[in-house]
């Protein structure tokens, strides 16, 4: 099982030669979604209402604040649901540290696998992850806010866990601070380990090379301690 950082530095290119050599033997690559095609997976939607009505002053300050140390378009953001601002945001300080995506573990992990002709199989797929964040409330809010929130912390995590890749450090660490309000970790990390540990354990008996964004492996509720709770060897 892989700890997969979707955007990643120069430095990261190419993969390890033990983990090519693993996926050439593989059964199957299992990632979240496929991004290979290089679309947006944003489809257009109505103009949401002005930011400024539905964040409170102060949120809104802040936001405008970062928008100018990032010299990025608030406009841009106005009246995109707040979830596509916050991922957006986030997309904009991994590039300010200096990630890129085409060097992410998951998008060289599957051109690997299409080079080497390994099947891959899709946990989610794009359109799968979309539609949960459409079921974010109060339209992605909560997800704008603690981007916000945590924006520093955020930005160190990033860092730390580039370092571990380069590093090899093992994985598993401990202490990793909190990006997400509870409310968002249940959505977006436990609800989804819980839904991938029963589709993994569904799998056929192979020999699977399994990615799935670093996050997942850590903390309470992980994936790796839900497949070992339910006897799967990954």
């Amino acid at each position: 099982m892989v700890g997969s950082i979707h955007m990643g530095t120069v430095d990261m290119f190419p993969l390890p030669p033990e983990l090519l050599a693993r996926l050439e033997q593989a059964t199957a690559l299992i990632v979240e979604a496929d991004i290979s095609g290089g679309d947006s997976p944003f489809d257009p939607v109505g103009a949401e209402p002005p930011l400024a009505e539905r964040l409170d002053d102060a949120t809104l300050q802040r936001l405008q604040r970062l928008c100018r140390e990032l010299s990025f378009n608030y406009d841009s953001l106005d009246r995109v649901p707040a979830w596509q601002a916050a991922l957006m945001l986030q997309a904009r300080q991994a590039m300010m540290l200096g990630l890129r995506p085409d060097y992410g573990i998951d998008y060289q992990l599957i051109n690997a696998a299409r080079d080497k002709g390994v099947d891959i199989i899709e946990l989610e797929g794009q359109q799968a992850q979309i539609d949960m964040l459409l079921q974010l409330p109060q339209g992605g809010l909560p997800l704008l806010e603690d981007t916000l929130t945590h924006w520093h912390t955020n930005a160190r995590l990033l860092q730390t866990m580039v370092s571990w890749w380069l590093s090899h450090k093992p994985t598993w660490a401990d202490n990793v601070p909190p990006t997400f309000s509870n409310e968002i970790t249940e959505m977006l990390m436990n609800h989804r380990n819980q839904r991938w540990q029963q589709q993994l354990a569904a799998l056929p008996q192979g020999n699977y090379v399994v990615s799935v964004g670093a996050l997942h492996l850590y903390g309470e509720n992980n994936l790796p301690d839900l497949l070992q709770a339910h006897t799967a060897t990954f």
